[in-house]
């Protein structure tokens, strides 16, 4: 890997914990993510006009996995309404990869390493460590099945797209459609539960959610062209700083209590995402 794609990767690590992190600083939550899924049907639409129509039996995987995004993102909604970033982004994104190779184990034909079941054990003791936190230091405790639930959706997603744009053979224009879907699936979702209301009105919101929405897309476009031009597994793993990052912001951004017990958790579930990674 070049010093420039290094670069390149972290850049798209921080944009990751940047959009989670706009999210979580707006005054609604929810509001704010329906923005971010709504500015993201015209960005898949734009990609989609440059990539073949989908075969007829790659629709189900692409409807699966927008399904599968509205649970993601209503449970991260959720956790960030009783959590602070630097509680909930990491057990939301490090609990995934694990729920992700001991589901694979027994579902996929993919085998499974000794060192990626020594990551998979240092991540559950990086997540337990967080989650001790949330009682020690008498946070909502309501947090915890939220973000557990946003990694088990997440991790859900990530197979159903590993498998679906296997079927499609174009990962880009499948990619496309997924965030069409998403953003259809999510307005509407949260339009017919919570009414018109959960839309903010003021300008602000939309303009931090619309960055969002944008953040979010670039964070996975420079990650896609990464792995084109530097090995996927080295990739993967250093996209997990984006744990780190959103500690980061967490603390110095919006004054979020930083422990010891708190920043040596984040680099325990670092350190168990990439023995799985690699």
């Amino acid at each position: 890997m070049t010093f420039g794609v290094f670069l390149a990767v972290l850049a798209a690590a921080f944009l990751h914990a940047l959009w989670n992190a706009l999210i979580k600083v707006g005054t609604s939550k929810a509001g704010g993510m329906v923005i971010l899924s709504i500015a993201e049907i015209p960005i898949g639409l734009t990609i989609a006009m440059f990539c073949p129509w989908p075969k007829p039996e790659v629709w189900w995987w692409i409807l699966a996995s927008g399904c599968t995004h509205f649970c993601y993102k209503s449970f991260l909604v959720f956790a960030y309404e009783r959590g602070d970033l630097s509680r909930v982004y990491p057990i939301a994104r490090g609990a995934a990869p694990m729920v992700v190779a001991l589901v694979g184990a027994f579902t996929l034909a993919d085998a499974i390493s000794t060192r990626e079941y020594l990551g998979i054990a240092v991540l559950g003791a990086g997540i337990l460590l967080m989650a001790r936190g949330v009682f020690t230091r008498g946070e909502d405790r309501r947090l915890l099945p939220f973000a557990l639930g946003s990694a088990c959706a997440t991790a859900t997603y990530t197979m159903i797209d590993g498998l679906g744009a296997r079927v499609s053979g174009d990962a880009v224009a499948y990619v496309a459609w997924v965030f069409v879907a998403d953003g259809l699936i999510f307005t509407t979702g949260m339009l017919l539960w919570k009414g018109a209301g959960v839309i903010p009105r003021d300008g602000r919101a939309w303009g931090l959610a619309t960055f969002a929405s944008a953040a979010s897309y670039g964070a996975y476009a420079v990650s896609v062209w990464a792995m084109t031009v530097a090995p996927l597994a080295v990739v993967a793993a250093l996209r997990e700083t984006s744990i780190l990052f959103a500690v980061l912001i967490g603390w110095l951004a919006f004054g979020e209590k930083m422990g010891v017990e708190k920043a040596v958790a984040a680099l325990v579930i670092v350190a168990g995402v990439v023995l799985t990674r690699l």
